[in-house]
């Protein structure tokens, strides 16, 4: 599946990209199955998206859990919460 990757503010800078396109394994189904496989790129990738780190992830412009269904051309973004003052 051919899916757009796209990681905003700290975690573009970490990651040193703004946006990738990408062709997931058939196993992956869930935005969270997507980071998990994004954070086997290797450490910097396993330490910017790690688990229990303050990150947002959205499905096609929506902010969404992890559980949340991926299909064939949807954009997943990885961006950290944002606060307003």
């Amino acid at each position: 599946m051919q899916i757009e990757l796209r990681f905003f503010a700290s975690v573009r800078e970490q990651l040193g990209t703004s946006h990738e396109a990408v062709t997931v394994p058939d196993t992956l189904r869930t935005a969270g199955d997507v980071r998990h496989w994004l954070m086997a790129r290797g450490p910097v990738w396993a330490d910017v998206l790690a688990e229990g780190r303050a990150l947002r992830m959205a499905v096609d412009h929506q902010i969404v859990p992890a559980d949340t269904a991926i299909h064939e051309g949807c954009e997943v973004a990885f961006f950290p919460p944002v606060t307003g003052g």
